[in-house]
C-alpha cells in the first residue's frame, strides 16, 4: 500500500511541475560601442540579469555570440542587467543597466573597450589566406599586446576554435597585414590588450 502511495504523490509531484509556467518573452541586445556590435569569443563573455522580489534573489547567466548579440528567455518584469568585472575586452564598468522586459525587448550594452578592428579585408589563394586591417586604440588605460588571424573550417571561428592562426605585435600607426598558410573558408582578426584574457574581434567572413 505504501508503495501504491509513494507513486501517486511522485505523480502528483510530476504534474506540478510540468505545470509550471515558462517564462514567454525575450529580451535580446547587443555588445556595443559607438552603436556597432563588437565581435567577440562565441560564448565566452557572459552578461548576468538580476531580478528583484523574488525568495530566490540568483543570477540569470546571459552568453554573448561571436557576433556581439545574446537573447533570453524571461518572464516580464524589470531586470538588473550587469556586466561581469574582468569578463570582457574592455573596461570595467560597474553601472548596471535597469530594462523593462514585456514581450520582446531589446536592449543594446554600451561598452568601451581598450582596442577595435577597422577596415578588415580577406584575400585567399590556393595556399594562404591574408588579412589586412586597422587597429584603432580607444582607450590607453591597457597597451596592446598582439593582434591575430584565425582561420577555420566552420563559422565559429576565434583563439580557442580554429584551424589555424598566426600571432604578431605590429605598429598599429599604418594597417597590419597578416599571413597564414591555410584553405579554411572562414577567418576573423583578433585584437588582445596586455593582462585580458579575451580579445575583441572582426566579424567571422566567409571566403570566396
Amino acid at each position: 500500500m505504501m508503495k501504491y502511495i509513494l507513486l501517486i504523490a511522485i505523480l502528483i509531484a510530476g504534474c506540478k511541475k510540468d505545470n509550471y509556467e515558462k517564462p514567454t518573452s525575450v529580451l535580446t541586445g547587443r555588445v556595443v560601442y559607438n552603436k556597432e556590435a563588437l565581435g567577440l569569443r562565441s560564448n565566452g563573455v557572459q552578461l548576468e540579469l538580476w531580478q528583484h522580489g523574488f525568495e530566490l534573489f540568483t543570477k540569470i547567466p546571459v552568453y554573448v555570440a561571436q557576433d556581439g548579440t545574446f537573447s533570453a528567455s524571461l518572464f516580464d518584469g524589470t531586470y538588473k542587467l550587469v556586466l561581469r568585472q574582468g569578463n570582457g575586452p574592455w573596461k570595467n564598468n560597474t553601472d548596471s543597466l535597469d530594462v523593462t522586459v514585456q514581450g520582446t525587448t531589446n536592449v543594446d550594452v554600451t561598452v568601451q573597450p581598450y582596442f577595435i578592428l577597422k577596415n578588415t579585408t580577406f584575400t585567399k589563394n590556393t595556399t594562404n589566406i591574408t588579412a589586412v586591417v586597422t587597429v584603432e586604440s580607444v582607450n590607453t588605460g591597457l597597451p596592446l599586446e598582439s593582434v591575430s588571424l584565425y582561420v577555420g573550417n566552420t563559422d565559429i571561428v576565434d583563439q580557442v576554435n580554429n584551424a589555424g592562426s598566426v600571432t604578431v605585435v605590429p605598429d598599429i600607426s599604418a594597417p597590419v597585414t597578416l599571413s597564414v598558410t591555410s584553405s579554411a573558408p572562414f577567418a576573423r582578426v583578433g585584437v588582445k590588450t596586455a593582462g585580458v584574457a579575451e580579445l575583441v574581434y572582426s566579424q567571422v567572413e566567409k571566403l570566396q
